[in-house]
């Protein structure tokens, strides 16, 4: 089964994954596995996989991924034993697809980050920003708490981290960080972005005007 959901994963075919999901269950743990894959357009496949597949089974059985949700976010913690580095990433993407369900579960996404090890967070802080940013609207009400971690991310050596969270302060409407920092619309440095099915590689620069509704600078 796994190779069949890769294939359908690989060729953008999320729905194939869901209608096998409505007939086996087991296929949303196998797509954990498949967030481990070491090509990124299948790992993130995995992910808007899991959410499409989630949300047909959750029309028949809600309480079953439910179950999934508590096990993606154990495998946060070391110790589940196999950690899922895309955990937050799968988590997000199963709530927004069936927030009228799940909606419970959009404070615990947006405070992953108070809640991971000084030592873990490097890790998870590129997916934990993308998965606030995911929820976006959704998240809006409770963010206050991790806004600053948000916005200090901005300063972030890593050009994944800094394009990520720029790209997330534009989902949540809270770019006035963005506005007083003219000079990140100059950051020339790339980062690549799930978004609408596909990763894209982009300048730290663009995803903050992109956020600001302006032209990056050259």
């Amino acid at each position: 089964m796994r190779y069949e959901l890769r294939d359908l994963i690989a060729q953008g075919r999320p729905e194939g994954v869901a209608e096998i999901a409505a007939q086996s269950r087991r296929v949303l743990g196998k797509l954990v596995a498949l967030t481990y894959d070491p090509d990124p357009d299948v790992a993130w496949g995995a992910v808007r996989a899991m959410g499409v597949a989630a949300a047909r089974v959750a029309d028949d059985d809600p309480d079953f991924v439910r179950q999934h949700l508590r096990r993606l976010h154990w495998l946060l913690q070391e110790e589940s034993g196999g950690v899922c580095w895309h955990a937050p990433e799968a988590m997000a993407e199963i709530v927004a697809r069936r927030s009228d369900l799940f909606e419970d579960y959009v404070p615990i996404v947006v405070h992953l980050m108070l809640e991971t090890a000084a030592e873990d967070l490097e890790h998870f802080r590129a997916g934990m920003l993308w998965a606030v940013g995911r929820l976006g609207g959704l998240a809006a009400s409770v963010v206050a708490d991790v806004l600053p971690g948000i916005e200090a991310a901005l300063d972030h050596p890593d050009p994944q981290v800094r394009g990520t969270a720029a790209w997330c302060l534009g989902r949540l409407g809270r770019t006035a960080a963005l506005a007083d920092r003219p000079e990140l619309l100059a950051d020339s440095d790339e980062c690549a972005l799930y978004e609408d099915g596909a990763l894209h590689t982009l300048t730290v620069g663009r995803l903050v005007g992109a956020a600001l509704g302006v032209e990056p600078q050259p």
